[in-house]
């Protein structure tokens, strides 16, 4: 029978699998194994195939061949024994009626904590097959967390969660089309990402190319077919250069291991993709790989690599001065070589070579062979200390999106490396801004944080740090956070950490407070925009509050940004249905009126926008019958609509917006500030940066008072757009009020 309790996959089956003793099905994992670690193995399998008898994954197969060949992935990163016994038992507390009791006594308890700790992560797996929205988020959420919690208490669970999850996309075929999109999708989403960052590569290249294989098929057969019609070229060329290479280093008295370095199917798409050309006009198609004695060797067969070929400019990164986030250390350089052709090497010690094809998994091949050193164990209980450091969710935030935005930003966005004034190195995500930095610093320098400076000079709060740049941050002796900061649309904040612990700070201060600075944001934002009539109760109901004061708090807290405050009352004042879509972005095209709007129990009907309220997506609307001129669409709370007579209410007709993507429509804006040079600059600067079309502009300077007066006419696609665009122009100095402009 196929076990119906779990997805696992299924491999092809064998002739002899109902017949397979327990040391024939773990023959490969036996293999040069001294006797004590042997005969644990052979009871650990003896006891799984007992526990999954009558159990067959997908293609028929009993489902001990699974759990065998997890064990055996494990054992290719020489992992300890007590790894390898969990592995082979790690789905029968779940699957089977055998209890973590009866493993603690078959085993112990440290092999009963890694099957339990697998267990917990196993619900990562277990989502229903269509629960709504906020319920799949919320579920994903707790998945999460009982991951990392299992994570954090012994690493060696992921360990076997990542060769469960490469077994299963090994055989992934056996599933029918729609499951395999979804685990490959999540096997690249936060499987290999997680790999990558525990520093396993050989893991995670093979995540990632088997992934891609059933996300994309046509482009994944289509790299391989190309790698495939240039192998034989490609390998002669190899190891005319090794040849070269070795002959080289030996006469410098260098002792290396040179090979050609295995290429990966995704990485190359990758990088095609990301640069736009063709496999051809890759540097790193042609690679090699060295191994030295020690560090004082790679930089001396560095300097053999530059002498014998010349260098490509931008193309050289030192990952053993400078290691990456996972600890990963080499050398990379691009050359040119012999025939012209691009060549990337690697150089690196055996000890890097081992910790980056197993990362984690490395610490514990040396603490079984008591070969521990203070290196290895450093970089261990570095990518440890990243683990325990993410479950500091528990005080900062109880979001379940904030989580998975935590979870996401923390391990798959690449880093920057800053250095503090003393010289310490600190790794950020990448966008991060100097307030960022002091909240990785310490909560306290972040809260006090009013200004900082980057090799040496003053920058704002939004600046985007690079690698290699000194920071220091200028704080005050008291004083909090602003809610500023928590606008997504300002760009103070880029990483979910730093918005968390500004939260938590909102949360912490006086109830009454913060709905009063609700109130006034709330306020603010609804007449800026020029929404009018809207009900606070109603919206507090959107936005699922229990009450309005509660819609107030959270606004105050932090908790509900302006966007999302502006699409909520988008949708009340018109229908859901008539909701314009959120354009992709940098693509924009003139809307036509009949286009935009559609005009109920009419067809084909001329219509135009009214030039006196210039309405936009997200706007309540109605049409206005004209003589000889179609429909004109106004604004409902258009003046000239609200003075109309008795007899020309009658021409009033029901309109709504249409499902038109991708469309501009005009808005009147209106900016107070008090004068000064360089202001209209400063205005169309922030447009132009994003991409903001303006029709008109009309100035104005009042002596009295030294105050400017700014209508614009600006191109929006809709309200969410135009609240963005008030929020930035809001911060130029010396603006004091920005408002739309209905006339």
């Amino acid at each position: 029978m196929v076990y119906p309790g779990s997805q696992d996959t299924g491999e092809a089956p064998r002739a002899e699998v109902d017949t397979a003793s327990p040391t024939e099905w773990g023959g490969g994992l036996l293999v040069a194994c001294d006797p004590a670690r042997a005969e644990a193995l052979r009871k650990a399998i003896a006891l799984a195939e007992q526990a999954h008898a009558g159990q067959h994954r997908a293609s028929g197969e009993p489902y001990i061949s699974h759990t065998v060949a997890v064990a055996e992935i494990l054992a290719g990163l020489n992992l300890d024994t007590e790894t390898l016994i969990a592995a082979i038992l790690h789905d029968t507390v779940e699957d089977t009626a055998l209890t973590l009791e009866d493993i603690a006594a078959s085993f112990g308890d440290s092999v009963a904590r890694l099957v339990n700790g697998v267990t917990k992560m196993n619900v990562i797996d277990q989502q229903a097959a269509d629960p709504e929205a906020g319920q799949r988020e919320q579920l994903h959420s707790e998945s999460l967390r009982k991951m990392l919690l299992a994570m954090a208490e012994d690493v060696r669970v992921v360990l076997i969660k990542l060769a469960d999850r490469l077994h299963n996309m090994r055989t992934l075929k056996y599933l029918p089309e729609s499951k395999q999109q979804r685990i490959a999708r999540e096997t690249l989403d936060i499987y290999a990402p997680l790999a990558n960052r525990l520093g396993i590569w050989q893991i995670k290249w093979e995540l990632e190319d088997l992934s891609f294989r059933f996300l994309d098929p046509e482009a994944y057969h289509g790299v391989a077919r190309q790698l495939d019609e240039r192998r034989a070229d490609r390998e002669r060329y190899i190891q005319e250069v090794i040849t070269t290479l070795q002959a080289a280093l030996k006469k410098q008295g260098i002792t290396a291991q040179v090979t050609g370095r295995p290429k990966h199917i995704y990485s190359i798409w990758r990088k095609m993709h990301h640069k736009g050309v063709g496999l051809q006009d890759l540097y790193d198609v042609r690679a090699l790989r060295i191994i030295v004695r020690d560090v004082a060797q790679c930089y001396a067969a560095l300097g053999v690599v530059h002498t014998l070929w010349g260098h490509i400019p931008r193309e050289f990164d030192d990952y053993i001065a400078t290691p990456k986030e996972n600890m990963y250390q080499s050398i990379h350089t691009a050359v040119v070589g012999p025939g012209g052709k691009t060549l990337e090497v690697q150089i690196r010690t055996q000890d890097m070579h081992e910790h980056a094809e197993l990362g984690v998994a490395a610490h514990w091949r040396y603490k079984e062979g008591g070969r521990a050193s203070a290196t290895h164990d450093t970089g261990y209980e570095q990518k440890i200390r990243w683990l325990r450091q993410l479950l500091e969710w528990k005080e900062e935030s109880t979001d379940a999106g904030d989580f998975i935005d935590r979870f996401k930003s923390e391990v798959f966005q690449d880093r920057v490396y800053v250095l503090t004034p003393e010289g310490d190195v600190c790794d950020l995500a990448q966008g991060a801004t100097p307030l960022d930095f002091a909240y990785h610093i310490h909560t306290e320098v972040g809260h006090r944080c009013r200004g900082a400076k980057v090799d040496g000079r003053i920058v704002p709060l939004t600046y985007e740090l690079k690698s290699g740049e000194q920071v220091e941050i200028l704080t005050a002796r008291h004083g909090g956070p602003s809610r500023d900061w928590l606008n997504r649309n300002l760009g103070y904040l880029r990483t979910s950490r730093a918005r968390a612990k500004v939260r938590h700070w909102f949360k912490l201060q006086d109830h009454e407070k913060n709905v009063s600075e609700g109130r006034n944001i709330l306020d603010r934002e609804l007449h800026r925009l020029a929404i009018h009539g809207l009900s606070h109760a109603e919206l507090a109901e959107k936005l699922k509050m229990k009450s309005v004061d509660d819609l107030y708090a959270a606004i105050g807290r932090g908790d509900l940004s302006s966007a999302q405050i502006s699409n909520a009352a988008a949708s009340l004042i018109r229908p859901e249905k008539a909701r314009a879509p959120l354009p992709a972005p940098r693509r924009r095209k003139h809307a036509r009126a009949e286009e935009a709007v559609s005009i109920h129990g009419v067809g084909n009907l001329m219509t135009r926008m009214a030039r006196c309220c210039k309405p936009t997506p997200g706007d309540p609307i109605v049409g206005y019958i004209t003589q000889g001129h179609g429909v004109t669409v106004h604004r409902r709370d258009c003046r000239n609509i609200l003075t109309l007579n008795e007899r020309k209410q009658m021409r009033l007709i029901a309109v709504d917006w249409a499902q038109e993507e991708r469309s501009c429509f005009p808005v009147d804006i209106r900016i107070e500030a008090i004068d000064r040079q360089g202001l209209l600059r400063d205005v169309t600067a922030v447009l132009a940066n994003e991409n903001i079309n303006v029709l008109a502009v009309t100035t104005r300077s009042e002596a009295r008072g030294n105050r400017a007066k700014m209508d614009l006419t600006l191109e929006v696609t809709d309200i969410s757009e135009l609240s963005r665009i008030l929020d930035l122009l809001g911060q130029l100095r010396n603006v004091y009020e920005v408002r739309r402009l209905t006339h």
